[in-house]
């Protein structure tokens, strides 16, 4: 008897709604929306004053980040970026450019990039100015709905236990700005979204 599978819960179904969306979008679609998507990050005025920026490798049809860690590295930015460690937790090496980055050792079900220099530990987001969060939606309050892997749920945490309260920014697409996500009760909510066509703070 083959068991019948669980309801998908409210954040599942929202998830694969807007992962379908991304899938729609034609290569072209996604550099011009990358192209404009580093333009407005970088008017954040969170991120023109940041020593030190907590950034991610784009994959496939995410909002692209390439153009924005370069233009964040040509500014004088210490760039951080994340990899990928067993259990799901981030562990962070610094950005030296597009020749620095290496296919994962963990990549999981995504083909992720990652940084080749000396590990800092988790515990190296702590010291950043800025945090750029991956997500699929944010709402009106602020709240982020991330892909479910429960990664930057950690770096939150781990921002909040430190006493670290860095500006938390999230890049997305025009349309992925939406009235309400499902949250719980662990869910943080962020500072500004940067999307192709601007800015949108909370």
């Amino acid at each position: 008897m083959v068991a019948t599978p669980p309801n998908p819960t409210p954040k599942a179904l929202l998830r694969r709604e807007l992962l379908a969306a991304r899938r729609a979008l034609s290569a072209e679609d996604c550099r011009t929306a990358a192209r404009a998507l580093s333009r407005s990050a970088l008017g954040l005025p969170e991120l023109a004053g940041a020593g030190t920026v907590a950034a991610y490798v784009s994959v496939g049809t995410e909002p692209g980040t390439r153009e924005l860690l370069d233009a964040l590295r040509a500014a004088g930015k210490r760039v951080l970026l994340p990899v990928l460690l067993p259990d799901n937790d981030l562990d962070w090496a610094v950005y030296g450019g597009p020749g620095s980055l290496a296919e994962a050792a963990h990549p999981g079900k995504m083909r992720l990039l990652e940084p080749a220099g000396p590990r800092l530990g988790p515990d190296a987001v702590t010291g950043a100015d800025a945090v750029l969060l991956p997500g699929l939606a944010v709402d009106a309050r602020g709240m982020r709905l991330g892909r479910g892997g429960g990664s930057y749920d950690r770096v939150l945490e781990r921002l909040e236990r430190a006493g670290a309260h860095p500006a938390l920014v999230v890049l997305l697409y025009d349309e992925e700005v939406v009235a309400r996500v499902p949250e719980e009760p662990h869910d943080h909510p962020v500072k500004a979204v940067a999307t192709p066509s601007g800015v949108v703070r909370f």
